[in-house]
């Protein structure tokens, strides 16, 4: 491994320390008793409750000033001015911790723990005057130099998209509102357990390694068990799992699941993403719309205190009511063309006269689902309920209660990207298989996307199943929206990346 010039000055200034008697990465534990929030909101000058502190962080920046110096401490709550005199935490007559472990030794990354008690300087900065310092972890590799002006503006940053996404350990150090960008959604996930837990809904978890994918329409992940000698796929979805647990008697369950693709990826896309699903029993489709504006509602309110959210150029408003259109009545109000009655020779030509990319695969459901997608969806900002479905496109819902060739199906789009899917679920086990059957013709004309038959899922339906309503939200889209993020990869800590090689690596690893 070649080191660069400031990792080999940084490893130099490790030795010295340990030199000095002193242990770079103690085990003793370092009790933190404040954050620097209630810090700020709670100081009043000369108070006596703030004369005992003890806060630990980064060391981001340090002048110099003789015998005293100021510091700046980054910790997991904020950042805070500390004032370090010489004479303070060094009372005896060496004065080696101060004129060199700090002054000299101690590196901007390197964790301090400080002791000591609050204060304002003449100018008003709210300070803590350090009594103790104790090195908690030296930092051998330098951080990229962030700029930020007198208005906190940053103009030198850390803000290579690929790098930052390699090394999320470094921008969530360096850029703090990516830290608030997680932060937001924790909230968002908080807001949905205690909405889902408050109305009585049980918490679950299904399996990820499954012997027959299911439950949506897409590409899985294959791997082989050793011990059991069989086939297994990564879950697409958890579908078929939780109904079967409202077979089983339960009448609400959610699942928050990690679910895998094995698709292309894009700034909406990314092959390991979550989503939650939930399943009420006894509900339709008409039902959970309701929830759903009831929740995302909140979940707004709760991540970032209004039902208004800015994302992009749009501020996007999740009050309710939200705005709905049936697939057909979608279609018609963007394109003038009415296609509720048209077959599939109809549709091949309505979709080549809109410029609408098709090919010999797709069968009636998904020449309607491309159409819409061309021409409909992106038009779609504020937030708009799209229901009634083709029967071809949703194997797993019920057909519709009133319209022939339809399913009870809703779709949720915002800022013109699908944001989740429910159906009233299929309960009828004879028409589920033959649903099943149909997904198995469309295979064998091309569709790698098709569903496969699951002859223990078509059993628990035969127990019985039910009236129940279904949702699966994608959590990493609301995500985007909540936090006005332009990439999916921004509201992934580790995202998928291609792989590079150690080179490559080694040479990102030393940028300024």
């Amino acid at each position: 491994m070649q080191l660069s010039e400031q990792e080999i000055v940084r490893r130099e200034n490790l030795q010295k320390i340990i030199d000095l008697g002193i242990n770079p990465y103690p085990s003793a534990e370092f009790e933190v008793n404040i954050d620097i929030p209630t810090l700020r909101d709670e100081f009043v000058d000369d108070e006596d409750r703030f004369t005992d502190l003890s806060v630990a962080g980064r060391l981001m920046g340090k002048r110099i000033m003789g015998k005293a110096s100021f510091a700046e401490l980054l910790t997991s709550s904020g950042r805070i001015q500390l004032y370090i005199s010489r004479d303070d935490i060094c009372p005896d007559e060496n004065k080696d911790l101060y004129n060199k472990m700090f002054k000299k030794y101690l590196d901007i990354g390197d964790f301090i723990g400080v002791k000591g008690y609050a204060f304002r300087t003449k100018v008003g900065e709210l300070s803590i005057h350090v009594t103790q310092l104790t090195v908690l972890s030296k930092s051998l590799r330098p951080l990229p130099v962030v700029k930020r002006d007198e208005e906190g503006k940053i103009y030198d940053a850390f803000t290579d998209p690929e790098q930052r996404y390699r090394m999320r350990y470094v921008d969530l150090v360096v850029n703090p509102e990516v830290r608030e960008t997680f932060v937001k959604r924790t909230k968002m996930y908080t807001s949905m357990r205690e909405f889902l837990n408050r109305k009585g809904y049980l918490e679950v978890e299904t399996p990820i390694l499954q012997p027959i994918y299911g439950g949506a329409a897409a590409r899985p992940f294959k791997t082989h068990h050793n011990s059991l000698d069989m086939t297994l796929y990564m879950r697409i979805a958890n579908e078929l799992y939780l109904k079967r647990l409202i077979v089983g008697g339960y009448e609400g369950v959610y699942e928050f699941s990690k679910d895998f693709r094995n698709e292309g990826m894009s700034r909406f896309h990314n092959p390991e993403f979550t989503q939650i699903e939930l399943y009420v029993a006894y509900k339709d489709y008409e039902w959970m719309m309701n929830l759903v504006e009831e929740m995302v509602e909140k979940v707004a309110l709760d991540t970032n205190g209004t039902t208004k959210v800015q994302v992009g150029e749009n501020v996007i408003d999740f009050k309710r009511p939200w705005k709905r259109f049936t697939m057909f009545e979608a279609i018609e109000h963007f394109t003038n063309i009415d296609i509720s009655e048209m077959d599939e020779v109809q549709l091949r030509a309505t979709a080549k006269d809109l410029h609408v990319p098709i090919d010999e695969t797709m069968g009636k459901g998904k020449l309607i689902d491309e159409i819409f997608g061309e021409t409909c969806e992106a038009k779609l900002i504020q937030p708009t309920f799209i229901t009634d479905y083709p029967i071809e496109m949703s194997p797993l819902a019920k057909k519709h209660r009133s319209q022939e060739g339809l399913v009870e199906r809703f779709e949720a789009i915002v800022n013109g990207k699908e944001l989740c899917n429910s159906f009233s679920e299929l309960n009828d086990p004879i028409d589920q298989r033959e649903r099943f059957e149909s997904q198995l013709e469309l295979g064998k004309r091309g569709d790698d996307e098709a569903m496969v038959l699951d002859e223990d899922f078509l059993r628990a339906l035969e127990f019985g199943m039910p009236p129940t309503a279904g949702l699966g939200i994608g959590m990493d889209r609301l995500a985007m929206i909540m936090t006005n993020s332009n990439s999916i990869q921004d509201v992934l800590f580790f995202p998928q990346m291609k792989h590079k090689n150690e080179e490559q690596t080694e040479s990102e690893d030393g940028a300024e």
